[in-house]
């Protein structure tokens, strides 16, 4: 997901995000543990996709509160 796909998004659309990558990354892990990941990537992509999403969810909060 990129940024400026990220921006387009509401803060509770991103909340949804943020749920649903971060169960996606649950059951990654899982499979990581009892078998082979077809792509082993897909665990970085995932962290990155989180911490992207919560840098503009916070962006968002720090701009409301200096308004």
């Amino acid at each position: 997901m990129k940024i400026s796909e990220i921006r387009e998004l509401g803060t509770d659309e991103i909340d949804v995000e943020i749920e649903r990558l971060r169960d996606q990354l649950f059951h990654l892990r899982a499979q990581a543990v009892t078998e082979k990941l077809q792509d082993p990537t897909q665990l970085n992509k995932a962290k990155r996709d989180i911490a992207r999403l919560l840098t503009i969810k916070r962006q968002r909060a720090t701009e409301s509160a200096s308004r």
